[in-house]
């Protein structure tokens, strides 16, 4: 049986932050993203952070970047607050951080787990090399499905695509724990194409394939209504991609995911104690959803240690301030989770044993 490694119940592998929750206190975060630089070499058309229809990353400086000092000590802290998992994402691209393989290196020998999302330009040399040594996983974020296409949708050079491919197969040549997967973003210009991009990462030896759909707006109707045109197509691709599944490489379907996940019914938000966001601008946001916004702001680094940061009580009250029936009315990729977490909490904990 293939483990899921996408399932929303991994929350339940940590009963204590379930009782922080209950008891209306913090304990350390589970997983924390961290966007180390903003600087990005490719102007995807879609990218969260830059497009104008989506809310995200509205208070955004693109050059910021976080001191190399400063996210030693921050993973100094991770390592002393015994926090489970890293994963180094953007803002901009993450393996544009020089340093990060010493980063990578010092929070895995410190007992943390390390991932990365990344277009993975970069994924080669000794930043290859950190990952392959010490990542759990290692997720690219892909569009095209060759040199034209890709250039197109990321404002850069034809030929791209093919060093891509060509840094998939070197990375899948050494032999290594870290887990290659592809996050394929489904859009009007490139929906017919999934069987054969799904095919390609095959050859190149990735080991899944992820489907989603792109986000164009901050309301469920302007993405339903853009997907709505291509869903019938996008469905019976992925039916032919799963035919490529083998015990090496697998199709895992999150297009069907976009649905109505924006109007929010509870008024905390559990998953904040789960997945913080540590920005290049050293603010602390409640999630990648709502990093570089004001109303995501838990607070900032840049006179604090996250430690301190974390345990006190301004960010304990400003963690159980955030009311996300009032100011998450947007994409969130935590809903699902939220939901069941949200659920658990209702639950009268005097009658928790009668199951």
């Amino acid at each position: 049986m293939v483990k899921n490694k996408y399932s929303d119940l991994k929350f339940l592998g940590f009963p204590d932050t379930l009782k922080a929750l209950i008891d209306r206190k913090t304990v350390a975060p589970v997983h924390i993203r961290i966007k180390p630089t903003n600087i990005c070499n490719h102007d995807c058309w879609y990218c969260a952070y830059h497009a104008s229809g989506v809310q995200l990353g509205s208070d955004m400086t693109y050059r910021d970047v976080i001191p190399f000092k400063k996210l030693d000590e921050i993973a100094t802290d991770i390592i002393d607050m015994r926090v489970a998992a890293v994963t180094f994402s953007g803002g901009g691209e993450p393996l544009l951080y020089k340093k990060l393989p010493e980063i990578i290196e010092k929070l895995c020998k410190g007992g943390v787990k390390v991932a990365t999302l990344t277009n993975g330009m970069n994924l080669k040399g000794k930043m290859a090399e950190a990952f392959q040594k010490y990542g759990t996983w290692v997720r690219i974020s892909l569009d095209g499905y060759d040199d034209d296409s890709y250039a197109k949708a990321r404002g850069i050079k034809y030929g791209e695509f093919t060093k891509l491919l060509t840094n998939i197969s070197n990375f899948k040549s050494v032999k290594s724990d870290c887990v290659l997967g592809c996050s394929f973003i489904v859009g009007k210009d490139n929906y017919k194409e999934i069987y054969n991009i799904s095919k390609k990462l095959k050859e190149s030896g990735i080991d899944h394939v992820k489907i989603s759909g792109v986000v164009v707006g901050n309301t469920s109707n302007d993405n339903n209504e853009y997907h709505d045109k291509l869903k019938d197509e996008v469905l019976s691709q992925i039916e032919m991609a799963y035919e490529l599944e083998d015990k090496n490489f697998s199709i895992i379907n999150h297009y069907h995911d976009l649905g109505d996940r924006f109007d929010k019914e509870y008024d905390i938000c559990p998953f904040i104690l789960y997945r913080p966001v540590i920005g290049a601008d050293l603010g602390v946001y409640t999630c990648q959803d709502k990093a570089y916004t004001e109303s995501g702001k838990l607070g900032d680094l840049k006179d604090i240690g996250f430690k301190d940061f974390w345990k006190s009580e301004n960010a304990r009250e400003k963690i159980y301030s955030i009311n996300p029936s009032k100011i998450c009315n947007h994409h969130c990729i935590n809903h699902s989770r939220n939901e069941i977490i949200y659920d658990f909490l209702q639950i009268d904990q005097n009658h928790l044993p009668f199951t």
